[in-house]
């Protein structure tokens, strides 16, 4: 009896190895999937670089993600052909860390964009991926293009140790958060973020004829960097 359990599940293991270990991928397939792949990458690539809103714009990192949508696209074909190999590169591609820092958290959405749209791709969903990067990107584009009320800005200011009270007076007139204060001997550097609706700067003019106040920078804000 045990002997005869032990043959039927070799019989389903060989079966199943015969059946699933090695597929064949027509050239026809290979072709649509990595031209839909490319397809949908340079679609991320022009969205990426029409809504990029940052001080520097890398085109390096935007290339890598049109790359990156192709090259998914060709693991995931890969994968599809035998199941063997693709428990070995799920385990492979479990230690891959992606060590590159990135400074625009939008810059995140379109890495797992990419991936997503290869992934599609390479699982043979060629309209899913075409159609969902149409969507995906007028997502983006529109909401990138949407206009705030108000804009932060960094306002910085030099002044001396007696000037100190007048221009306090001057920053309690605005919507300001207190970011950094630096005391030199007899010179003191405050960094304040305010909110301005409008283009309206002439209180940097105040405060710059204030007695004692050496310069006033203002400096556009988004909460991660300055532009």
């Amino acid at each position: 009896m045990g002997n005869d359990v032990t043959k039927f599940n070799d019989v389903i293991k060989n079966s199943f190895l015969n059946d699933y270990m090695f597929g064949n991928l027509a050239a026809l397939d290979i072709l649509l999937g990595l031209l839909t792949a490319f397809m949908a990458g340079a679609f991320i690539y022009v969205v990426y670089k029409y809504t990029y809103k940052g001080v520097l714009y890398s085109p390096s990192f935007n290339i890598t993600l049109l790359v990156m949508t192709m090259i998914t696209s060709l693991v995931i074909m890969t994968i599809s052909t035998n199941v063997v190999l693709s428990l070995g590169m799920v385990g492979a591609l479990s230690i891959v860390r992606f060590r590159t820092a990135i400074k625009d958290p939008l810059d995140v959405v379109f890495m797992f964009w990419a991936i997503a749209a290869g992934i599609s791709s390479g699982a043979g969903l060629y309209l899913l991926t075409l159609l969902g990067a149409v969507i995906i990107g007028a997502v983006i584009v529109v909401l990138s293009r949407k206009k705030h009320t108000d804009t932060l800005y960094l306002l910085v200011i030099h002044y001396t140790e007696e000037a100190n009270d007048e221009v306090k007076r001057e920053l309690q007139k605005l919507d300001y958060t207190l970011k950094s204060k630096v005391v030199r001997k007899n010179m003191m550097e405050i960094t304040a973020e305010i909110r301005l609706k409008i283009d309206n700067t002439s209180f940097m003019n105040k405060l710059g004829d204030l007695e004692g106040v050496q310069d006033v920078s203002l400096v556009q804000y988004n909460g991660d960097y300055a532009v």
